[in-house]
């Protein structure tokens, strides 16, 4: 073969080469979370993805009737829609016959999850009983609850496909640890989960009770919930962690919205993300002797700044019973009860 044809066939296997480099770096299914890069395990399409089409595919009954929707009336004393198209979800906006007649084929899961540590159980009866009667009523729920005080768990008659699972966790001298350790307890369970679509999971407060519906509008691939304390701020305000040094660090000038640590959601693999991600940050600055400002909250919102969530629920889904309403608010879904720290947490 002469110089020139073996110079030729070097050049085109190069080219296949490159051609094949490119093909897979452009089809294999990697994410961005926080600030690192995250290959699937198994490197192809899988429950994922199947999880995250079927999130999309919305079908409805074929002869269901219902009011009929307009793009040019609506709510117009708040937003209902971010920067980044993700709809921000308000009463008025939804129709819950339609979503409910949605969703129910699907034979979705909703896991929720609920730390009633120390005397924090207190709370845990009204957190349940309000939740059979609001939280995605007529679907399947399984909730888990992780106290140091099994024994003290109330039993509380739940609907048929609603069940409870208790999980015993150690108890803690500072509420700070026990709220830090929650995104490792989430990443832990969510990893004995079996991988399915419509698996969803909300990570929700214990001091809290249920006063209206929460179903089927919620439900996204990553779901934050708008803190009520800050809705109205600039975000200046926000008690974002504002020491470079941390991993939970935003700075002047950046974030979208201040987001609950006390509630938020989505898919499994979602939640997964930002639980494992939310950990790795926390423990790293640990490591640096640095304690986030608002603890898991504060990575959370920093993992949420770049992982931008595509659902975002108003501050009805988490009020304070302490605040007065605002006109804007027309239902209270899920509200912060009334409590004394001094009583309730180990240290203050």
């Amino acid at each position: 073969m002469s110089v020139i044809n073996r110079k030729s066939v070097g050049v085109v296997l190069l080219s296949a080469l490159l051609l094949g480099v490119l093909y897979c770096y452009m089809y294999q299914p990697n994410r961005v979370f926080g600030d690192v890069g995250v290959r699937r395990e198994n490197g192809r399409p899988g429950d994922d993805d199947i999880a995250a089409s079927n999130d999309l595919h919305l079908v409805a009954p074929a002869h269901l009737q219902y009011k009929q929707p307009s793009i040019i009336h609506g709510r117009g004393d708040v937003v209902t829609v971010t920067p980044w198209l993700s709809p921000v979800v308000w009463e008025g906006t939804f129709n819950a016959v339609l979503l409910d007649s949605i969703y129910r084929p699907k034979n979705i899961s909703i896991a929720a999850t609920v730390f009633a540590v120390g005397k924090y159980i207190k709370f845990l009866k009204d957190f349940l009983e309000t939740a059979e009667q609001h939280f995605f009523v007529g679907f399947k729920v399984h909730v888990y609850v992780f106290t140091d005080r099994p024994d003290e768990v109330p039993r509380v008659r739940m609907a048929a496909g609603r069940q409870l699972t208790v999980r015993p966790v150690p108890s803690s001298q500072r509420w700070q640890e026990i709220s830090a350790r929650r995104m490792e307890l989430i990443q832990l369970l969510i990893e004995e989960q079996p991988r399915r679509a419509n698996s969803y999971i909300f990570c929700l407060d214990v001091d809290s009770k249920f006063h209206g519906r929460w179903g089927t509008e919620s439900l996204g691939g990553l779901v934050a919930v708008i803190h009520p304390g800050y809705y109205r701020d600039d975000r200046s305000r926000f008690p974002y962690e504002r020491r470079p040094a941390s991993r939970a660090h935003l700075a002047a000038g950046e974030g979208d919205f201040y987001y609950c640590g006390g509630a938020f959601g989505g898919l499994l693999q979602e939640v997964h993300q930002l639980a494992k991600t939310c950990r790795a940050n926390f423990e790293d600055d640990a490591k640096e002797g640095i304690e986030a400002a608002w603890q898991e909250e504060s990575h959370l919102n920093r993992y949420m700044w770049i992982n931008k969530p595509s659902k975002v629920l108003s501050p009805e889904y988490l009020w304070q019973d302490f605040k007065s309403r605002n006109p804007e608010i027309q239902i209270i879904r899920f509200s912060g009860v009334i409590k004394n720290y001094a009583e309730i947490r180990p240290n203050v």
